[in-house]
């Protein structure tokens, strides 16, 4: 077991380990010693009149999406995109240029997870349910055949639900930063530590709770994030933070899209979704990642089991074969670039790209650059829409062209017809 995250049989021990960690907590926390330095008071976060367009989805629940890019009719891809915690359907690909979205003829939906924004709340949510959310959604949204699924950090766990139970509908997956379940069952205990190592001693907490003592989240989340003012996520996420990662925090672009983003997550003011996403995080995920890509298990008679210790023979995969590209900056101290070679050492046919001097935001966000590399990287050479939309000086043109056909005599007719034709 990991050594941040004991495992307690003993009832004493657990009373123990709860007392030790509520106190730690709240020394890490700040919460009620009682010297404070005088700080300016924080803003109160707000939020805007409800404006989301939803589906229906057959259990009767509500899903909250926005859409970007080109139209359904026109789209060469289309991209789904879960948020990660503390996020919602505004994040997407955060600062995307909508040129860039029409120069690849790309259509990018993203959708509140159930409980945040303006999506009704899931009980018991697993993530088996969160890639029937997504399937759902495609169909309602008319995307016929497969699409692209985009998980950042923490919803790549919900990239990740979508390749193991709706692989069939799924083109690729690029991921940037995911998050891998750090009890994956083919974790060595060294990849397990490396995962934690860089986290930071709040965060590290947080998830103890997650794991062991879930009914304490809100009791923090209350006095951060849900408690209706305005906060930086370095102090919200508990995150420590490389230099560029910094750098574009202290931005008022990435600023003004965080309040924005935070506000429509907290909407509801209610733990419940965030104590599940938590708790979703460190707990059994229902597979493996390494059941995303498997050799094909056969029946071999002991005669053909023989004859394959002397020839070599390719064994079929199963799965999701699809592509898989995963961006990972190499500074990142929110997911260790530890994750990534994890994932690729379980999960054959992903590619991983490594990002030098890349954080966990620097990248993905406000980049424009980067998401050019990005669209290149998954989609190539850009095409455009599949059918272009009219130019306006075009619309004109076949108005004109139109009208003169109208008002134009047939070529076929005589000179006599031609008379009469104007005539009537």
């Amino acid at each position: 077991m990991n050594e941040y995250l004991p495992e307690e049989r003993d009832p004493v021990r657990c009373w123990l380990i709860v007392a030790a960690v509520a106190f730690v907590t709240l020394l890490v926390l700040g919460v009620g010693s009682g010297d404070e330095i005088p700080v300016e008071l924080p803003k109160k976060l707000i939020i805007s009149p409800p404006s989301a367009n939803r589906i229906q989805l057959p259990d009767g629940r509500h899903l909250a999406y926005e859409e970007q890019g080109v139209s359904a009719d026109r789209a060469r891809f289309s991209l789904i995109a879960p948020h990660s915690f503390l996020s919602s359907r505004l994040a997407g690909i955060p600062g995307i240029s909508a040129s860039l979205l029409e120069e690849f003829g790309a259509r990018l939906v993203t959708y509140d997870l159930p409980g945040f924004g303006e999506s009704d709340l899931h009980p018991g949510r697993n993530l088996n349910s969160s890639a029937l959310d997504m399937l759902h959604l495609a169909d309602a949204l008319g995307i016929p055949d497969k699409f692209w699924v985009v998980g950042y950090s923490g919803g790549g766990m919900h990239a990740w639900s979508a390749l193991r139970y709706i692989p069939d509908r799924v083109a690729g997956a690029a991921m940037f930063a995911p998050m891998a379940n750090p009890y994956d069952s083919k974790m060595t205990k060294d990849e397990r530590h490396k995962t934690w190592d860089r986290w930071s001693t709040k965060r590290k907490l947080m998830h103890i709770l997650a794991r062991r003592f879930p009914s304490l989240l809100p009791l923090f989340y209350r006095r951060s994030f849900l408690s209706g003012k305005q906060g930086q996520p370095e102090s919200w996420l508990s995150l420590s933070l490389g230099k560029k990662d910094k750098t574009l925090l202290e931005g008022p672009e990435f600023n003004a899209f965080w309040e924005r983003n935070v506000a429509e997550s907290v909407r509801q003011g209610d733990a419940r979704p965030f104590v599940e996403e938590a708790v979703l995080q460190v707990s059994d995920w229902g597979f493996s990642l390494s059941d995303i890509q498997m050799q094909k298990k056969e029946d071999r008679s002991f005669f053909e089991l023989i004859k394959s210790l002397f020839n070599q023979v390719e064994r079929e995969w199963v799965g999701f074969l699809g592509p898989i590209h995963i961006w990972q900056g190499m500074d990142d101290r929110v997911v260790s670039p530890s994750v990534a070679e994890f994932i690729r050492r379980v999960v054959p046919g992903a590619t991983v790209h490594k990002l030098l001097d890349e954080g966990h935001f620097s990248y993905f966000c406000f980049c424009d650059e980067c998401h050019r590399q990005i669209f290149s990287t998954l989609f190539g050479i850009p095409q455009g829409p599949i059918n272009p939309a009219p130019l306006p000086s075009d619309v004109a043109s076949e108005l004109a062209e139109e009208t003169t056909e109208e008002t134009t005599a047939p070529d076929n007719l005589t000179e006599e017809e031609q008379g009469k034709s104007s005539l009537a």
